[in-house]
């Protein structure tokens, strides 16, 4: 194992409670008192974005802009940087799902960059840096408010990928339990899966080091704890279990990365539009199987950490969140070009065990 992360960027204040959201334009204020905040319809239907609205300081500005919907694509991004410009925002807040955050994360982060968002996204380093992040979000999945990557979809050459970038890290998260009252039963089976997932993946990464240990496993542990229950409707202290599994497993995977259910799932969702979530989800099980000589006494740990032998509980956890596979009996799209995408991809460059050309067509012929 690697003594210590090749880096370590930790967003620069978390703060975690119920009713924590309603603090976010106060908080903004020291940034300035021009803002854009990000969020999906339901933080307007549920009536939350008034109730931020309302704690606004005397003097603040803040420019609301509602991502329809979807896996985020470079087109939204550039929309948004647009109307953070116009109105010369001085940070950009994201309160909703991954979706929302990556959009707000790479809006904060691309602000002062002089060339299109195609060009970061096809790996050219930023010139400078954006201006303040602040992430709030609304469900318990993707990590990304830990995280210092934003993943974002060409939907030209259908390439889904991050642009990663230390600058990209947010100045503040608020872990508010209130905001996952109201998402839907599958979006948390979704996203819960996903964040497990990550949780994982970081832990048994050939990049993992004793701090991302530290966050991954106890990441796993939270979530195993909490994500059942906050499924059937749960109590705030689950519903906050479960924010802050995804988090510190997201703090896990930014340190020592994922493995090749990461590396799949991309290729997989942007074929088939199938959520990230329930791909990783119905990819977890196998890529287990795969991985579990590799994993040593890992298994073992994480056995002990859900409470059962790890992959009996992952099948187990699928079927009691209804996550059936979306992809048995299909046909394989493109099989030739999956495996090709798979192999080089920063998650799969980082499992517990090398990933060949014929390991991609094991796990493909078993999801499908």
């Amino acid at each position: 194992m690697n003594l210590f992360p090749e880096s370590i960027v930790f967003p620069e204040c978390t703060l975690s409670g119920a009713g924590v959201v309603l603090r976010l334009l106060p908080e903004c204020a020291r940034f300035g008192m021009r803002g854009v905040i990000v969020h999906g319809r339901s933080l307007v239907k549920q009536g939350v974005l008034e109730r931020i609205l309302r704690a606004a300081p005397d003097g603040c500005q803040v420019k609301t802009w509602e991502h329809a919907g979807g896996e985020p694509t470079l087109e939204d991004l550039e929309k948004l940087r647009t109307a953070a410009k116009e109105h010369s925002a001085d940070w950009v807040a994201g309160i909703g799902g991954g979706s929302v955050l990556d959009l707000a994360k790479a809006c904060a982060g691309l602000y002062h960059a002089a060339q299109a968002a195609t060009v970061y996204h096809n790996g050219a380093p930023l010139e400078a840096s954006g201006i303040p992040f602040i992430a709030a979000p609304t469900t318990a999945g993707t990590g990304s408010e830990a995280t210092v990557n934003s993943v974002l979809t060409n939907t030209v050459t259908r390439a889904k990928k991050s642009i990663r970038n230390p600058m990209l890290i947010a100045r503040l998260v608020l872990l508010d339990p209130d905001l996952l009252t109201h998402c839907p039963k599958m979006v948390i089976a979704h996203s819960g899966m996903d964040a497990f997932t990550q949780a994982l993946e970081a832990y048994t990464s050939r990049y993992a080091t004793w701090m991302s240990d530290a966050f991954a496993l106890k990441g796993v542990e939270l979530i195993a704890a909490s994500l059942e229950a906050v499924f059937g409707g749960g109590s705030p202290e689950q519903r906050q279990k479960l924010l802050q599994g995804s988090y510190l497993g997201g703090l896990g995977f930014s340190m020592g990365r994922l493995g090749v259910v990461h590396g799949l799932a991309h290729p997989l969702g942007v074929r088939y539009h199938v959520p990230h979530g329930l791909v990783c989800g119905v990819c977890l099980p196998f890529a287990i199987e795969l991985n579990r000589e590799a994993m040593n006494a890992k298994y073992d740990n994480l056995s002990r950490a859900v409470g059962g032998d790890l992959l009996e509980w992952t099948r187990r956890m699928l079927d009691r969140l209804g996550m059936a596979s979306p992809f048995k009996g299909q046909a394989i799209i493109e099989k030739d070009k999956i495996i090709k995408e798979t192999l080089p991809a920063w998650s799969t460059q980082a499992n517990p065990r090398p990933i060949m050309a014929q390991d991609v067509e094991w796990l493909l012929s078993r999801i499908f």
